[in-house]
């Protein structure tokens, strides 16, 4: 869903970036990156060695297509403090904001069992510390106790995407500052 939005407004000129590969640890992304005419590679990761394997062909990619910003959506891998700190400030991740109460698979479903009242979605730059990056954009959406597991994840994939879409477009256009440990955005 956060893929699609970006491929989709890219395409319409609502965000002004471009994007010149998708590279994925699973296949399913590749039909919507064909989709949008943007070359997809798959690179299974099983073990240390692939990880390393990937990440330096990612670092031939970055430096030879002049990469500025390196998007993560569903890449459920944690990147190397090496690779964090070599590309400090330009690793935007997205993630639902249960974090850390709801760790794991199923999020929405233990969000749902526990009777959450509002949901959401936070946007930050990467570091070698787990999902605790200097936050870009965050947003919430207000849920019933009536709205059913599947309606949960729909709202929150909704959020996800318009999060993530947000702190692009941001640092796409100069507006995002590192400051430490939290950044400053500019209106």
């Amino acid at each position: 869903h956060c893929l699609n939005d970006l491929l989709f407004r890219q395409r319409g000129g609502q965000l002004p970036v471009e994007i010149p590969a998708v590279f994925g640890n699973h296949p399913e992304l590749k039909e919507m990156a064909d989709f949008y005419g943007i070359p997809f590679e798959h690179h299974p990761i099983s073990s240390d060695a692939d990880k390393r394997a990937f990440e330096q062909m990612l670092r031939d990619f970055i430096k030879s297509a002049g990469v500025e910003l390196i998007v993560l959506a569903r890449y459920m891998q944690v990147l190397s403090p090496e690779f964090c700190a070599e590309f400090e400030g330009r690793i935007i991740n997205i993630h639902h904001s249960f974090l850390p109460g709801f760790k794991g698979a199923n999020p929405y479903a233990q969000a749902h069992a526990r009777g959450v009242k509002l949901i959401g979605a936070t946007a930050h730059f990467v570091t070698a510390d787990l999902d605790e990056g200097p936050i870009i954009e965050q947003n919430v959406v207000r849920v019933e106790h009536s709205d059913s597991k599947k309606r949960l994840v729909s709202i929150g994939q909704d959020v996800e995407s318009k999060t993530l879409t947000q702190a692009v477009r941001w640092f796409a256009e100069r507006r995002v500052l590192l400051d430490g440990d939290r950044t400053i955005i500019f209106s």
